[in-house]
């Protein structure tokens, strides 16, 4: 009887189809943006002689970007678009949805990997300071990357409205985009940092900045009430020293978000200020502060 048992047992395992093999991942398959329609446009790598170093450019194109051959549109650049780009590309699709925020284009610059050899994050947006080691204080050159490779490049592949240009910064990249609005603030229409991390340098954010030629620049700068503490104080007290001051080139907004964190709350702080620049879709200019 046994033997009888087993054998039927070997047969019925013999009929029964074979579970299908776990599917292989593959290091080599290329996956198409176009079939992600909210980050739909184009890519290019860019070899920056500035720097010495390539960055990949991703470009999301407004939804109606076919309609108009003649329209042109603003352009926000993207610090960090390793993770911004995919964050925030759609994020400004629904406020157009939502709040009628005017299309725009929008760039990613990625390093290409999150990995410290190839990210050089940590030195790109540094300027130089006595506290800052020899070579690691990638600021200026990084600006110079922007200025004469970056921007023009786009500009020529896109219709890109040169005059609304808007640069966004994360944590340390947020420290970057208030070192440009001190350096270079005719460079970009409108700038927003969010829970900018500027120590050990932040002594440079108290000095007078670069003189514009323009009267309708933009600067917004947002924390999270959860943010690092030390983050956190240091933008109260910059808040505090310029919000009241009447003599700067950009007309200043300081954000708040409550319960804010450092990173998670990146998407907050870009639909306050976008709203704020763009004074919900109307397309006003940023009030100037009298001099």
């Amino acid at each position: 009887m046994g033997s009888s048992f087993a054998a039927l047992a070997v047969l019925l395992a013999a009929t029964q189809p074979a579970a299908p093999a776990a599917p292989t991942p593959s290091v080599t398959a290329s996956v198409p943006l176009d079939y992600l329609p909210a980050l739909r446009g184009d890519y290019f790598r860019l070899d920056s002689k500035a720097v010495g170093r390539a960055f990949h450019i991703y470009v999301r194109y407004p939804e109606d970007y076919g309609k108009d051959p003649a329209r042109l549109y603003p352009v926000v650049y993207l610090l960090d678009g390793d993770s911004l780009f995919p964050l925030l590309a759609p994020e400004h699709l629904f406020l157009g949805y939502d709040e009628h925020l005017p299309e725009a284009i929008i760039v990613g610059i990625a390093y290409g990997s999150f990995d410290p050899a190839v990210n050089r994050r940590e030195i790109d947006f540094r300027w130089p300071d006595a506290t800052v080691p020899a070579g690691q204080a990638g600021a200026p050159a990084f600006q110079r990357f922007l200025e004469t490779e970056l921007l023009p490049e786009v500009e020529r592949r896109y219709r890109a409205d040169p005059r609304r240009r808007i640069l966004v910064g994360q944590s340390r990249g947020g420290a970057f985009v208030l070192y440009s609005a001190f350096t270079a603030p005719d460079l970009f229409w409108g700038r927003i940092a969010s829970n900018a991390a500027c120590a050990p340098e932040c002594a440079f954010l108290y000095d007078t900045p670069a003189h514009a030629t323009r009267s309708d620049l933009g600067l917004v700068v947002g924390s999270g009430t959860r943010d690092h503490p030390g983050i956190r104080a240091e933008m109260l007290k910059w808040f505090a020293a310029w919000q009241p001051r009447r003599d700067t080139p950009w007309a200043l907004k300081a954000i708040t978000i409550d319960g804010g964190t450092h990173a998670a709350d990146i998407p907050n702080v870009y639909r306050a200020g976008m709203l704020w620049l763009f004074r919900a879709g109307s397309g006003a200019q940023p009030e100037r502060q009298p001099h």
